[in-house]
């Protein structure tokens, strides 16, 4: 998989991982990659509604030992 753009949302509340996320899928060509790191427990939930409502792909959601969240996105 090769990330096209990466975000760091880490530290920052709800909405703004998705809202950062948001603009960033602007910039992307359909079927590029985005990679967003948050922190946030709320935006397991979040990306997952963001992506059925703005069909985008969540290909990847994970958490890692340190509590960071990850979540690689697909450009609709």
């Amino acid at each position: 998989m090769e990330i096209a753009l990466e975000v760091n949302a880490q530290g920052l509340r709800c909405p703004q991982p998705i809202l950062r996320a948001k603009r960033a899928l602007a910039t992307l060509e359909s079927g590029q990659l985005l990679l967003v790191t948050a922190t946030d427990s709320g935006s397991l939930q979040d990306f997952s509604a963001f992506a059925k409502q703005t069909g985008n792909a969540l290909v990847e959601q994970r958490t890692d030992e340190a509590g960071i969240h990850h979540f690689i996105l697909r450009r609709r």
